[in-house]
């Protein structure tokens, strides 16, 4: 005879992600072993606590999808205080946790008081098993429904705060750009995105990620080259609440923001070694650990890069690891400096201009550009790139005082722009001392190939003080 077909499982095992934790807490062992074996037996993790202290260290070290506790823990007590305590303090670390009450001494006014101090379900023992564990599986579900909602928010508050310009690149230099992001925009393979500092590699990234199938996903973006050791993995891969001491609630990480999505890591050559070490092995397996918590996580994330590094040369001298470069740079797309596609400066400062006016109210004011300042802009040098043009114009649409902006209102040197030249002593003795911070700012990157560490070290500037310098000039994407 052939094989009988199996039995459909019951409602509680179909719909239930796999192996989601669950703690159980009692100070009757035989109650602790028979919820054990129970609820591994429909495939979830369990971890046990016998007391309130042994509840708090587990939620502590690591995350749960649901919580079943006592309310009596000390021999001969039966008011439940202690649960009720222990419910109030679980709340406080973990809103998301569900939380299901469980005694023996069960009441009305029992049941009514762990409901309203946010409890989300109560058990009587001793339990029906099919009833318990549909109780469960309805507080995981919503458990995870709801920490979905709160990295939504999360990444949408990202979003709203950092929007992606469009990708403006008619010039020929850029079509190698364009046919590239077309040609493994699509796949799941990690690029890193090379060019002079404010050549637009994050609107590349997001043109990537926007023709990828992760398009509905989250993208990410951390500036990898400037965060402190001390808080670097609590940036990338979160923390629990109390992992230290300004860690006053649970923070979720950018690969776990990222997860299905992608993660830009920008100024990535700026990383110290140990840093990069941490990185790798997250990039090599997938997993990681939040600060504090003894539970490894995983998270499936694209992982974009860029530079305005030669990180051939950073390998060369031992500054960045060579593995991780062959982890980053599957494909490696460059960007143009925006001299190498002049024709693509009328349409960018078209866009930048229409922008900046309604964002300080002056589109009714001001109509554009004199010719003149269209020709200074043309024959500009631009070290700084297209993130020097958004700030020419930024400070043109603030200094103008008619109906078009002047060719002196944009702030630039024309006699040394048209000879490709430095300024030299008295072109310098004519700058603003802003302008001579920048200029010198900008030959130090130069002169350092934009290695932002060796610019720092050279002009006698900590790396972090010479981030907020590029920040204030427009010049780099440092927070």
């Amino acid at each position: 005879m052939p094989p009988s077909a199996p039995e459909p499982a019951p409602a509680h095992a179909r719909a239930r992600p796999s192996r989601p934790r669950v703690l159980v807490a009692d100070d009757q062992r035989d109650v602790l072993t028979a919820l054990r074996l129970l609820l591994k037996g429909e495939g979830y993790e369990v971890v046990t606590a016998t007391s309130p202290a042994g509840v708090r260290a587990a939620v502590q070290d690591g995350e749960f999808e649901a919580t079943l506790i006592d309310l009596n823990y000390s021999r001969d007590t039966t008011s439940g205080d202690e649960g009720l305590d222990l419910l109030n303090e679980l709340r406080a670390l973990d809103p998301t946790l569900p939380v299901m009450v469980m005694t023996a001494w069960s009441s009305v006014d029992g049941a009514v008081e762990a409901m309203r101090r946010g409890a989300r379900d109560y058990i009587a023992k001793p339990w029906d098993n099919e009833r318990l564990l549909a109780q469960l599986q309805t507080q995981v579900e919503l458990c995870l429904a709801l920490r979905r909602s709160r990295r939504l928010e999360q990444h949408n508050a990202l979003l709203r705060r950092r929007r992606a310009p469009p990708l403006i690149a008619s010039a020929r230099a850029m079509q190698p750009v364009l046919e590239l992001i077309a040609r493994v925009g699509p796949s799941t393979a990690s690029v890193l995105i090379t060019g002079e500092h404010g050549t637009g590699k994050e609107v590349v990234a997001h043109h990537l990620h926007a023709a990828s199938e992760r398009a509905e996903q989250p993208l990410v973006t951390v500036n990898a080259g400037g965060l402190p050791d001390g808080v670097f993995e609590s940036e990338l891969f979160g923390h629990v609440k109390g992992a230290f001491t300004d860690a006053r609630s649970m923070r979720v990480g950018c690969f776990e923001l990222a997860d299905g999505g992608t993660l830009f890591l920008d100024e990535i050559a700026n990383m110290p070694l140990g840093q990069q070490a941490k990185l790798l092995r997250v990039l090599q397996t997938g997993e990681f650990r939040p600060v504090g918590s003894s539970r490894v996580r995983r998270a499936d994330v694209r992982v974009l890069a860029a530079t305005n590094a030669n990180l051939a040369a950073e390998v060369a001298r031992g500054a960045f690891r060579e593995d991780l470069l062959y982890r980053l740079n599957t494909v490696e797309l460059r960007l143009p400096p925006l001299r190498e596609r002049a024709e693509d400066i009328a349409a960018l400062s078209e866009h930048f201009l229409a922008r900046l006016l309604r964002r300080y109210g002056k589109d009714k004011a001001i109509r554009g550009l004199t010719p003149a300042a269209q020709d200074a802009l043309a024959r500009h040098p631009w070290p700084g790139n297209v993130r020097e043009l958004e700030h020419v114009l930024e400070r043109a649409v603030l200094m103008c005082q008619g109906a078009l902006i002047e060719a002196r209102e944009l702030g630039l040197r024309e006699r040394a722009a048209a000879r490709g030249a430095q300024p030299g002593l008295s072109a310098l003795e004519d700058m603003s001392l802003e302008e001579v911070e920048r200029h010198v700012i900008e030959r130090a990157l130069r002169r350092c190939e934009g290695n932002v560490s060796q610019a720092a070290e050279r002009l006698g500037l900590s790396r972090s003080a010479l981030y907020r310098r590029l920040q204030r000039h427009g010049l780099s994407g440092a927070p």
